[in-house]
């Protein structure tokens, strides 16, 4: 029997990178998943699971909307009668931009996106896991909301909200059976790093990626999806209120502040 064996799971940012791995992983222990994303990739994504034997359902919708996350919230207990997971994974970088060069506008649709979307999945998710008295919610924060050097200013912010927002709710969540958690990914490759991986491979320093954490490499949507699915399973029942990096060791130290690839 899976770890997720008939649990009902919304993931959003499902349609590609770390949300698609989750997906595919989830729904291969037993999930019956809402994949959720702006991008018609979610399609594709809930394609994949079922080939693979599956359950999903692809929801096209923003997960900065409040009446799309409500939307797409009542769909997954509509579906399958219950809500037990949810991974708040939507996010956009917001490239790096100086400082004084940034927008207000800039700024607010970074922190729609990253901040915002995760709280709404957190505000309309509660009832349905309270009232069963059972469920768990995890959220893609960032090493760049830990420490400072890895990312644009209002991504890093953003993510740091994160944290702050999975910390807090934890305990506003309490006695409720209702667990509360972050992952926050290093240097993953994905459509969001994508430009990092290929200028380094244009300028030839691609030897380099990763080589500042103790593993010496970046890693992969996959091992940011076991993470997920451990905190989104009943393996991870005393883990709660945590902010969980998943970084190859980069955040022991975080030695790369200033020391671009």
């Amino acid at each position: 029997m899976g770890r997720l064996e008939g649990k009902s799971v919304i993931i959003t940012g499902a349609g590609s990178g770390i949300g698609r791995a989750a997906s595919l992983l989830f729904t291969k222990e037993g999930a019956r998943l809402i994949a959720v994303d702006r991008a018609v990739g979610v399609k594709e994504t809930v394609e994949q699971v079922k080939k693979a034997g599956g359950t999903a359902q692809a929801v096209m919708a923003d997960a900065g909307s409040e009446k799309d996350v409500i939307a797409f919230i009542d769909k997954a207990v509509a579906a399958y009668g219950r809500l037990d997971a949810i991974w708040a994974n939507a996010g956009i970088s917001g490239g790096l931009v100086p400082i004084a060069e940034q927008t207000v506008e800039h700024w607010q649709e970074i922190l729609r996106i990253n901040l915002i979307g995760p709280f709404l999945a957190i505000k309309y998710a509660m009832p349905h896991m309270t009232r069963q008295k059972y469920g768990s919610i995890v959220c893609t924060a960032s090493v760049a909301g830990l420490k400072s050097g890895a990312s644009g200013h209002p991504y890093a912010a953003s993510k740091a909200g994160v944290i702050s927002l999975v910390q807090t709710t934890a305990y506003s969540l309490s006695g409720t059976g209702v667990r509360i958690n972050a992952v926050c990914p290093g240097l993953i490759e994905t459509g969001m790093t994508k430009p990092i991986f290929d200028n380094a491979r244009q300028r030839g320093t691609d030897g380099k990626i990763g080589q500042l954490n103790p593993l010496k490499r970046a890693g992969q949507p996959h091992e940011l999806a076991a993470m997920g699915l451990f905190l989104a399973s009943d393996e991870a029942s005393y883990v709660n209120g945590q902010a969980i990096p998943v970084d190859g060791g980069l955040t022991a130290s975080m030695p790369y502040a200033g020391k671009p690839i």
